[in-house]
């Protein structure tokens, strides 16, 4: 799939700084983010290349987001997700073309899903196919 021409490296140098100001000054999304970073800089140049990744698939990330979500898993709630969602979606409404907007919230909800699939649904061993009753 071909990204909006609108994405490019230097648009989500700008959207991924303002969007993460926004998270850490969010009431419920603030704590968590605050908590766990550091480092803000770094983690904002690690933000921008995931996106770039992931939207323009230049290969700049090399992480594990997945493990990166599971060492807060104590933090992290499924509602969470949808407030970072809901504020991703104000973000990139404001701030990019209607088209790019949309890629990225598409590309969002995904991830989300991806994560919370990940990290909250555990299948009952007993209920996996091919284990025998008791």
């Amino acid at each position: 799939m071909e990204h909006p021409a609108e994405i490019e490296e230097a648009a989500l140098e700008r959207l991924i700084p303002l969007f993460y100001a926004r998270v850490r000054e969010d009431d419920e999304l603030g704590p968590v983010f605050n908590d766990a970073i550091a480092d803000w800089p770094e983690h904002l140049d690690k933000l921008v290349a995931f996106w770039s990744s992931v939207m323009l698939t230049s290969g700049r990330y090399k992480g594990n987001p997945m493990m990166a979500h599971i060492k807060h898993i104590r933090r992290i709630t499924p509602e969470l997700f949808d407030r970072w969602l809901a504020l991703w979606k104000a973000t990139t409404d404001e701030v990019m073309p209607p088209a790019a907007a949309a890629a990225l919230q598409a590309k969002a909800a995904r991830i989300s899903e991806s994560l919370q699939l990940g990290m909250f649904f555990r299948l009952d061993p007993s209920s996996r196919p091919g284990r025998a009753a008791a």
